[in-house]
């Protein structure tokens, strides 16, 4: 309702309760005035009463009809400031992550010679577009610390190795840090610039390129294992085959290999995670990146699920009473029926739909 008109209302009821008090407390001081109360005394004084509690039932509805409206336009009104926050969040992000590019194009003597080093297969993105990105990944990939504490699942795998590791897609550095941490020698690769230069600028090695074509530079068999969290979603079907092929021959024998990515299995992810990226080219279903490792070179080829899906964010099933369950009247059947139809269908749904968010495929070189 308009608040103009909730306002009238509350002041033309306001204005009949006053009125009715008044008529209600001359009504009062007349009957106090008569020492013998007649009919009419009494019926005026009840009238005067009944007159007055209905205006004041009137103007306590619309006072609270009032409060409501003001309540509801500070609710809105925070709300839109809430909202403002957080627009105001993502342009501040974004705009810090191009002044750093900026500063690092306009002063590169702030890095180390080498930090970034010429590939055969350079980025052809705009140095603004690599500083977009990195803003995006910080406002939905997550923190720094909550991807690493993910990625330090992986650790144990390596840290058998113990060689050389490379992360192909390095990103912000976070596995790099955590293989650093380990103590696991490792070095990565991103075709972002800022990206490799975030990673450079914690001390690790991390450099600017095409991940193909820094495999394809290495010796054969000189590499002790190979990680790659959120990446091949990014590449094309091809480009992919041919990686996954390469990594295989610059890889130690009993090398492992980690490849981690969105779950296009589960319908929330695929809807949500993947297509939220305007970068990702392709999901890769888990069976089919089992299937490539396998064919590229790599044994022992399992799939392991992380992420997974809230409980509240699942479909829920119906608890049916026992004294439902062991009844044997027409309705408790039909009760009983419908559901354990419900609860099937949840759980096929829950199934495809809220399962895991990613997933990773782990090999080793034959």
């Amino acid at each position: 309702m308009n608040r103009e008109i909730l306002t009238r209302d509350r002041q033309e009821a306001d204005q009949r309760y006053n009125d009715a008090l008044t008529a209600l407390d001359r009504a009062i001081v007349d009957s106090g005035k008569n020492e013998n109360l007649g009919r009419e005394d009494f019926e005026r004084l009840t009238n005067a009463l009944i007159v007055f509690l209905q205006q004041i039932t009137v103007f306590v509805e619309t006072k609270d009809r009032e409060l409501a409206a003001e309540t509801a336009a500070r609710v809105d009104a925070i709300a839109r400031s809430i909202d403002s926050v957080a627009e105001l969040r993502t342009q501040v992000g974004a705009l810090q992550r191009a002044v750093q590019s900026l500063s690092r194009n306009v002063h590169p003597a702030t890095l180390a010679p080498g930090t970034l080093a010429p590939t055969a297969a350079p980025t052809t993105q705009h140095p603004a577009q690599d500083s977009l990105y990195v803003s995006f990944e910080d406002e939905f990939r997550g923190t720094g610390e909550a991807v690493a504490d993910k990625l330090r699942s992986y650790l144990p795998i390596f840290e058998q190795a113990a060689a050389d590791v490379v992360d192909l897609g390095c990103g912000r550095g976070e596995m790099l840090a955590a293989l650093k941490a380990a103590g696991v020698p490792a070095r990565g690769v991103d075709a972002n610039a800022d990206m490799a230069a975030i990673a450079h600028e914690r001390g690790l090695d991390a450099t600017q390129g095409d991940a193909l074509a820094y495999l394809e530079a290495l010796d054969d068999e000189s590499i002790g294992g190979i990680v790659a969290t959120q990446v091949i979603e990014h590449l094309e079907p091809a480009y992919l085959t041919r990686l996954l092929s390469t990594a295989s021959h610059k890889m130690q024998r009993g090398a492992p290999i980690v490849l981690e990515t969105i779950n296009p299995a589960c319908w929330l992810a695929f809807f949500s995670s993947y297509i939220r990226d305007l970068t990702h080219v392709r999901p890769v279903h888990p069976d089919t990146l089992q299937y490539l490792l396998r064919a590229s070179g790599f044994s022992e080829v399992t799939i392991t699920y992380s992420a997974p899906v809230p409980a509240p964010m699942k479909m829920r099933t119906i608890d049916i009473p026992a004294e439902v369950l062991t009844a044997k009247d027409a309705a408790s059947i039909a009760l009983q029926s419908l559901a354990h139809t419900l609860n099937a269908n949840a759980t096929i749904l829950n199934s495809l739909m809220f399962t895991h968010m990613d997933y990773a495929a782990i090999g080793y070189r034959l």
